[in-house]
């Protein structure tokens, strides 16, 4: 029987075989580039804090993003110590720079989820669907280009599940609180 790590690198030497294509790999450095730390997520959900109509998916999504880069930076990444695939299996060729972190679970995967998935949930599905889309090609820009395992993306991405619902549920808790609040002052107003 196949082991986990046997059926990840066979799948990661399947796509390096059949599916990387020379006049595709620029397009999928610059759609792993949006995943680089983040940085297009964070800009897209800021974006949605200045409109009050859309602040509390931008507070929601920056939530996600933060519990997602806790579990998967700070705990997961230094607790599992999965070395890259390339580090592990010289049939791995990168075609990015080598990133020097851990494998698993896959950051990139996990920002970029945490987010989509908030949008998803939050805002009309003309822009959340194109997010889970856009998020789902940088998880597998992250296997094109040799810099994860699927398992590392599958990773990524369950923290991320993790994470949005977390962060959605916390939100919807603190505004119930507020309403609550809120409401309390005005009887209290009214009374007197």
């Amino acid at each position: 029987m196949m082991t986990l790590q046997q059926l990840d690198m066979s799948i990661l030497l399947w796509i390096q075989e059949h599916l990387r294509i020379a006049a595709l790999t620029p397009f999928w450095k610059v759609i792993t580039f949006l995943g680089n730390g983040g940085w297009f997520w964070l800009v897209a959900a800021a974006v949605l804090l200045i409109p009050k109509k859309t602040r509390r998916v931008g507070i929601t999504a920056l939530l996600s993003i933060t519990i997602g880069f806790l579990i998967t930076n700070v705990l997961l990444k230094n607790i599992v110590a999965r070395p890259r695939p390339f580090d592990a299996y010289t049939e791995i060729i990168p075609l990015i720079t080598r990133p020097t972190d851990f494998s698993f679970p896959s950051g990139h995967t996990c920002a970029s989820f945490a987010c989509a998935l908030v949008f998803f949930r939050m805002l009309p599905k003309k822009y959340g669907v194109p997010a889970v889309v856009l998020a789902g090609m940088v998880a597998f820009s992250r296997l094109y280009l040799g810099v994860h395992y699927p398992g590392d993306v599958l990773g990524g991405f369950l923290v991320a599940a993790f994470a949005s619902t977390l962060a959605y549920h916390l939100m919807q808790a603190y505004q119930k609180k507020a309403k609550e609040q809120s409401e309390g002052l005005s009887h209290k107003w009214k009374r007197e």
